[in-house]
């Protein structure tokens, strides 16, 4: 900002001054639109090398503080070691891991089958009345038209899904499948065995479903030595005939 002074003041050297002063303070050169004086601030010095150095080497310092660097060959074999047991301790870690996991699968899976069966046997369960029908009505000769082709639909059907009949005349008495209604004595066998069968029975694998109803024929002690008995003496009858003629 312009400041004028009186002309007839005197300056501080004891110089006597004449007409006005006019002092331009203004920091921007109206004319060249620059910074007057000290505008432009001069670069900074760049660090000397040395200063550089002493810097890098205390941040290395400073990275490195904390890690164990082995000095010596014996410390490197060391870590070697601890590192290849690291690894094998994991390798175990992941192989069991593993086997669990192989192990939980195995299970859903047989679970999910022992499932499935049973629900199978269930519905078959429901089933057997009806072919209990159809097997009365084919013995009677009813089984015919319409009503045969339906009836052997559903005992494929069923086939398919592993329902299996079993028992029949002849067959040897397992209690484990068979009922026995009632036991009758029978020369001529030597087990005891199915005479007749009232109701069939039914199985799904190694399931049974329900157990055949049949009569039990007991064979009769003695029967075979009493016929073993009789051979010898027409055998002599036989001999002594031919010795007469």
């Amino acid at each position: 900002m312009a400041q004028s002074d009186n002309a007839n003041g005197s300056a501080g050297d004891g110089e006597e001054r004449r007409g006005p002063v006019i002092r331009d303070n203004r920091r921007i050169d109206p004319e060249t639109g620059e910074v007057r004086g000290a505008a432009a601030e001069e670069p900074e010095e760049a660090p000397e090398a040395g200063a550089d150095d002493g810097a890098d080497t205390g941040a290395d310092a400073e990275e490195v503080e904390g890690i164990e660097i082995p000095d010596t060959p014996e410390q490197v074999v060391s870590e070697a070691i601890n590192a290849d047991e690291r690894v094998v301790e994991l390798t175990n870690d992941i192989k069991r891991v593993q086997a669990e996991y192989s192990n939980y699968r195995k299970r859903v899976e047989r679970d999910r089958v022992a499932v499935r069966e049973v629900a199978t046997a269930q519905v078959l369960g429901e089933l057997l009345p009806i072919l209990d029908d159809i097997g009365r009505a084919r013995d009677h000769d009813e089984l015919t038209g319409g009503f045969k082709a339906v009836g052997e639909a559903l005992e494929g059907a069923v086939a398919k899904l592993g329902l299996e009949r079993f028992a029949e005349q002849g067959d040897d008495f397992d209690p484990n499948v068979h009922e026995a209604l009632t036991l009758v004595p029978v020369p001529g066998i030597s087990v005891q065995t199915v005479v007749e069968v009232f109701q069939p029975g039914y199985r799904m694998g190694e399931r049974i479903l329900r157990p055949a109803r049949v009569v039990v024929g007991d064979p009769v002690e003695g029967s075979e030595e009493s016929g073993s008995a009789e051979a010898p003496a027409g055998d002599a009858e036989d001999s002594g005939g031919r010795a007469e003629e």
